[in-house]
């Protein structure tokens, strides 16, 4: 079932919202392009720089994500939906533990994609760093960690 629409502002701008719809069980996924990967200096691999794990720029920015249960419930392939070639690997965070560090989850439709969603907080430095560790690859970047 589609998700409800989202507040907006007089601009048509969504406005952020924690979502009602969106349960703390539902997978937010985090799309990871080559741009956002750095050279580890400690393993001489790649990691996920922090940048990943902050909000844009704009009148309500946030972080941008897809939502995996919107993406299930269209019947598509979650992991193919995800992944183009800018877009080359993706990370999920559990709804529940994003509410808990302080963030809202809310429903963002684009466009270009009906599945889309931000998260929308301070995104202090201890709030990156934990986003860091908590993150699980879903589409993993061969030789690439998350932290």
């Amino acid at each position: 079932m589609p998700l409800a629409q989202p507040p907006r502002d007089a601009n048509g701008r969504v406005i952020p919202h924690d979502h009602p719809e969106i349960a703390d069980a539902d997978g937010v996924l985090r799309r990871i392009s080559a741009d956002l990967l750095v050279d580890d200096q400690k393993t001489g691999a790649k990691r996920i720089s922090s940048i990943a794990y902050q909000a844009s720029t704009g009148v309500h920015g946030g972080m941008s994500v897809d939502l995996e249960r919107s993406v299930l419930d269209a019947g598509l392939d979650v992991a193919a939906f995800v992944t183009t070639p800018q877009w080359i690997g993706s990370v999920r965070f559990e709804a529940q533990f994003l509410r808990a560090e302080g963030f809202q989850v809310g429903f963002d439709p684009l466009p270009e994609n009906s599945h889309h969603g931000e998260v929308w907080g301070a995104f202090s430095r201890g709030q990156r760093k934990r986003l860091q560790r908590e993150a699980q690859w879903f589409v993993p970047i061969p030789n690439a960690s998350t932290v």
